[in-house]
């Protein structure tokens, strides 16, 4: 039975987020909105280089609306990469406009090329949606990644998160028994990453929603899983939604956990996320105060769902105070002050 069974509705952006999001640089004017890029003409199926349909289309635009679009989208860039810099556009140009026609919110992405090497990056144009905008800035805060986005009116701007899509690691290091895959390592940021969705309440982190960043480190590699989905953020009421763990299309990597490690040492690791989100939350105390005070007063959940989870939340801390809350946001708060209960 799938953990989630009803599609997110969107959630507009409140004054309320808006003006934190002044406070903090993330809301700026943009020369372009995402209703301007629904006026594409045509569209054409995105193919890899195996042939196989990527669920992008390739939208076309009219001669007339695509020099100023592509213009707009290089000042875009220009400015989440540069501070506005417009020198770092003259050598650059925008091969690709790709629509997701098949996700939550219809999200452009855009593929933007350095004439003099060929190097290229992309970046994404959605509809502003404040669960997603909430569980961006709570990676920023919380995580270990730094994350550049920003949010125009009804707009919202992200950058690139770069990495192995989880679904693709699987096949590729794991179902095929690479020889280079290092099982304990990946376990072990498993059952961190597990911890840091659960504190943070971001669900729906199955394999497609994350990426695997490897990182040689002389004859080992390192491994960072990192979310690159945050719709369910502080969203559904069950508390399985929330761990990584009960999604059956991460069991490839949770069998090799099971394999290789020890109850001890699952715990062993979880209290070393926790203290490491502890200090987080100490050495950015003023913020995460601004963030919290904002997004106990939002509303971003059904009632029903935030009555399942705080129940959900009391019974797996077995602590009361959960059920006091009234708010997505408070649960929230009450979570993270259960990184300091010893």
């Amino acid at each position: 039975m799938p953990l989630i069974k009803k599609k997110k509705k969107v959630y507009p952006v409140s004054e309320n987020l808006l003006k934190y999001l002044k406070q903090y640089g993330r809301a700026l004017k943009m020369p372009i909105n995402y209703s301007d890029l629904l006026r594409y003409e045509t569209s054409i199926t995105l193919y890899d280089k195996k042939g196989n349909d990527t669920l992008w289309s390739t939208v076309l635009f009219s001669d007339n609306e695509r020099n100023e679009i592509h213009e707009n989208l290089r000042k875009i860039y220009a400015i989440l990469k540069a501070n506005g810099d417009e020198q770092l556009m003259r050598h650059l140009y925008v091969e690709r406009i790709d629509i997701c026609e098949y996700g939550n919110t219809l999200p452009f992405r855009v593929k933007i090329v350095n004439r003099f090497n060929e190097n290229y990056d992309y970046f994404y144009i959605k509809q502003a949606d404040e669960s997603r905008i909430l569980g961006l800035e709570l990676e920023h805060l919380l995580s270990p990644n730094r994350i550049n986005y920003v949010v125009h009116e009804e707009t919202l701007i992200e950058e690139h998160i770069p990495g192995i899509p989880g679904e693709l690691f699987i096949q590729q290091f794991i179902n095929s028994n690479n020889s280079y895959l290092d099982e304990i390592r990946l376990a072990k940021e498993f059952v961190k990453f597990n911890e840091r969705c659960f504190v943070r309440l971001l669900g729906d982190m199955h394999c497609n929603n994350f990426v695997i960043e490897l990182t040689p480190d002389f004859d080992e590699t390192y491994y960072r899983m990192r979310s690159i989905d945050f719709d369910q953020q502080c969203y559904e009421g069950n508390i399985r939604v929330y761990m990584p763990q009960y999604f059956k299309e991460n069991n490839p990597i949770i069998y090799l956990g099971l394999k290789g490690m020890t109850p001890e040492t699952v715990k062993q690791y979880q209290k070393e996320e926790r203290a490491v989100m502890r200090y987080r939350v100490r050495s950015q105390r003023y913020q995460i105060k601004d963030f919290m005070d904002m997004m106990v007063q939002e509303d971003i959940a059904p009632k029903e769902h935030i009555d399942e989870l705080k129940e959900g939340l009391a019974k797996h801390y077995n602590e009361p105070k959960f059920l006091k809350c009234k708010t997505m946001g408070e649960v929230l708060k009450q979570s993270l002050k259960m990184l300091f209960v010893v």
